[in-house]
């Protein structure tokens, strides 16, 4: 049984797509760059957006920096609330809270964006620990954010095989899982984000589930 339980956000507890999208289309125009398509920046949804610059449009060091800058500059006002949560979500962190176990964020999103999003759905009260990325692009890899909420959440004196049947980590994109396995805690992946066809299973999560009744069984135990 998992008494302890990691939750990424994006993708995993909401359906961030509209404003995270809409945010790099405005943050790529700002730097010249015109991408029409929303569906062809859905692979911004989860990774560490200087990453994901770097790597789909190839920018540089100072081009990410001004890009960050101006995704942040929308999103904070626009962005963050072109969100909304899956169904079933809210009732499924209730009936985890009410069993009694431990639940944390652990998000590549920056903290004080994902305490607002929380607070804009009525769920923080769930957690007891919520950790995402530094403003400043620090702690921005899953598997520091996974480190930093063990951190704040775990027993010192648990075992490794301790560890890895009283934890689990949920989310829907590689980098969830392989924060998961940096770590020795168990996987989940959701099938209902945003993971390309195959990445869940390519990256070795222990359980893979499509809906969240199913999520929600394999948490209990």
């Amino acid at each position: 049984m998992f008494n302890y339980i990691l939750f990424d956000l994006d993708g995993t507890l909401t359906d961030p797509k509209l404003g995270i999208t809409s945010s790099v289309q405005y943050a790529l125009r700002a730097l010249g760059i015109e991408e029409p398509s929303l569906d062809k920046l859905e692979p911004f949804i989860g990774p560490p957006l200087a990453d994901s610059f770097r790597e789909f449009y190839g920018l540089d060091e100072g081009q990410i920096e001004t890009a960050i800058a101006k995704y942040r500059e929308r999103f904070n006002d626009r962005g963050i609330y072109e969100n909304e949560i899956y169904p079933g979500i809210a009732e499924m962190l209730a009936a985890l809270k009410a069993s009694g176990k431990k639940l944390s964020i652990a998000s590549s999103k920056p903290t004080q964006f994902v305490e607002r999003i929380l607070d804009y759905f009525d769920i923080r009260i769930y957690f007891d620990v919520i950790v995402g990325s530094n403003m400043d692009g620090t702690r921005s890899k899953k598997e520091e954010v996974v480190e930093e909420a063990l951190r704040q959440m775990l027993p010192s004196e648990l075992t490794s095989a301790e560890k890895k049947a009283a934890v689990a980590m949920v989310g829907d994109r590689r980098f969830d899982i392989e924060g998961a396995r940096e770590h020795g805690i168990t996987s989940v992946g959701v099938s209902f984000g945003y993971a390309p066809e195959g990445e869940l299973e390519q990256a070795g999560a222990d359980y893979i589930v499509d809906t969240v009744n199913a999520l929600l069984e394999v948490l209990n135990g």
